[in-house]
């Protein structure tokens, strides 16, 4: 269904793109160049560029930004490909279906937002002893198969001796926005939950952490900016102005305490609680999550074709010099 997905995408680029793509990143008449950022979605996950919006980072480099939540990794993608956005921040496996289609005018992955997989493994109690072996005849409530998520954890399943599909009673047939709600509702006995909802489970006593497939799976280019390699080619000084400001949140970041980084990033959730916002930036720092620089390493890239594989999502190796540029990170990264 995915490929289908894909697909029927790509069949509305040409149409599109030429509808689409006027105005994108043009100066404004005052220096200020706007770029539109299509957000998969609105996530502490992402707190670095946050952070670079609310201290100014790329205002200061004369741009304007345009943050748009695009909800959902296919219709981000789509977003890109019609010119509706101009930037993408989205899983980086999303750009290898892409390219894995032909496309005349592939995704490059330009700079790394995360650097692990954001779920963690929720129990219903506290298991101070838990062991992975402890999931076998399980009643486990997964991620959307095909998802960056599920083929993260079942990677890491896989790695300590569980079939996903032999060993659980694995429930996949429930939306994303409801999974957090069908585990409170009394559905599995574990649930693979995304920030901050496992720390707002804890809080309430409803589950309890006992892994990260973040940990579990390694280090990956999980989420990252993406343009049209068109677009980046027409734009590069523009290009290489958001990597900059990137890299300084992301610096920034990682020097700053999480409560710090709690108060930059809160405008952006709105009636967000800053205890678990504090509680989940912590978890995540503490866990290396965020890239400290925007480069996409190599070996990091393999590890993402690996899972793809594992999970019977990649067609063909992609290699990393097809559509990874880190000229911009490096560049970034210069005194």
């Amino acid at each position: 269904m995915r490929q289908v997905g894909w697909r029927a995408a790509s069949l509305l680029v040409g149409v599109l793109i030429v509808l689409l793509a006027a105005g994108c990143g043009k100066d404004s008449g005052d220096g200020t160049v706007k770029l539109r950022i299509g957000e998969v979605t609105r996530s502490l996950f992402y707190a670095p560029q946050y952070a670079a919006l609310s201290q100014g980072f790329f205002e200061e480099e004369g741009l304007e930004i345009d943050l748009q939540p695009t909800y959902g990794g296919d219709k981000t993608m789509t977003a890109l490909l019609s010119g509706s956005i101009d930037i993408g921040l989205v899983g980086s496996e999303t750009s290898i279906y892409v390219y894995q289609q032909g496309a005349d005018d592939p995704v490059i992955n330009f700079a790394q937002m995360t650097q692990t997989d954001g779920t963690f493994l929720v129990a219903r109690e506290p298991e101070v002893d838990f062991q992975w072996e402890d999931l076998k005849g399980a009643v486990f409530l997964g991620q959307r198969k095909g998802g960056m998520p599920q083929m993260a954890g079942e990677f890491a399943l896989k790695k300590h001796g569980i079939d996903p599909a032999a060993d659980l009673q694995l429930i996949q047939n429930v939306d994303f926005a409801n999974i957090p709600a069908a585990f409170a509702s009394g559905t599995g006995e574990y649930v693979q939950l995304f920030e901050p909802q496992a720390s707002i489970f804890e809080q309430e006593g409803t589950g309890y952490v006992v892994a990260s497939f973040g940990v579990e799976s390694g280090n990956l280019p999980y989420t990252v900016y993406m343009a049209r390699e068109s677009f980046i080619a027409e734009n590069k000084e523009a290009f290489q102005k958001f990597t900059r400001a990137l890299y300084r949140a992301q610096q920034w970041v990682e020097s700053q305490p999480a409560d710090v980084v709690a108060d930059a990033v809160l405008p952006y959730f709105e009636d967000a609680d800053k205890e678990i916002v504090t509680r989940v930036i912590e978890r995540y720092k503490e866990q290396h999550s965020y890239a400290v620089d925007p480069v996409i390493d190599e070996a990091e890239w393999n590890n993402l074709l690996d899972i793809m594989e594992s999970a019977g999502e990649l067609n063909s190796m992609t290699p990393h010099a097809a559509i990874v540029d880190n000229s911009f990170a490096e560049l970034a990264k210069r005194p």
